[in-house]
């Protein structure tokens, strides 16, 4: 296993968790989480949310940067070939 960077734009307050679709023109991956974002909770739905479409536990993925913002750096533990392939297929949802 490799340490594997993605970054996310949350939508905090959403009806429901959703992991997909691209933000911006970069690889930005969006991700939707009905926690608010109030006390880190939107932050740690939202590495839940990556955890779960990456098919890891949940305490493999943390944040790198933005635990603040809605733009975030989450990273890993996640094969680097299957990774890139799962983030790719999330991408383009």
């Amino acid at each position: 296993m490799r340490a594997v960077r993605i970054t996310v734009r949350v939508r905090p307050g959403a009806s429901r968790t959703r992991v997909g679709g691209r933000w911006g023109d970069g690889e930005v991956l969006g991700v939707s989480v009905g926690a608010l974002a109030v006390d880190g909770a939107a932050t740690a739905a939202v590495c839940a949310a990556v955890a779960d479409a990456f098919a890891v536990r949940p305490r493999e993925v943390s944040p790198v940067s933005g635990e603040r913002s809605r733009t975030k750096v989450l990273e890993g533990d996640v094969d680097a070939d299957a990774g890139r392939r799962t983030l790719e297929e999330l991408l383009s949802r």
